[in-house]
């Protein structure tokens, strides 16, 4: 479970974050802060294209950023975002694709933090992804 020092420091780095969005198209930038099991927290930020396809998330740049540098075990995430310049005012949950790669390296009980400029909500992926698609569906 997270204490509250950290999922402060979580919603911190995933503002940060957040200021470091590319998103001319949409107007919507988005933060994360990804927490390994080791305490290391690794960051993203939403990154769009003009033909939209292209365009990666936050959260899959937090995680293929930790992964690219070796990391593999993971406790928690933060979410932050809205509309570019604004302040942070609502929740903003992963989307599916990146909810199936939270999937893909952590276990059920994997803490992600919503943030509103207010109050932090805590889920787990299991609550955000039942009955998800996993390694053991293809053996």
């Amino acid at each position: 479970m997270l204490n509250e020092t950290t999922v402060k420091a979580l919603v911190s780095a995933a503002t940060e974050a957040r200021n470091k969005s590319y998103s001319p198209y949409s107007g919507f930038s988005v933060g994360a802060a990804l927490l390994t099991n080791d305490g290391k927290i690794f960051t993203g930020a939403n990154i769009e294209s003009a033909s939209f396809s292209p365009t990666v998330c936050a959260e899959r740049v937090a995680f293929f950023t930790a992964v690219h540098n070796g990391e593999r075990n993971f406790s928690a995430i933060a979410v932050v975002g809205g509309k570019s310049n604004e302040e942070i005012s609502s929740y903003c949950a992963p989307c599916g694709v990146c909810r199936q790669v939270m999937c893909e390296f952590c276990s059920p009980d994997f803490q992600v933090i919503l943030y509103d400029g207010k109050e932090p909500r805590i889920f787990t992926l299991s609550q955000l992804l039942p009955e998800s698609f996993v390694k053991a569906n293809m053996e």
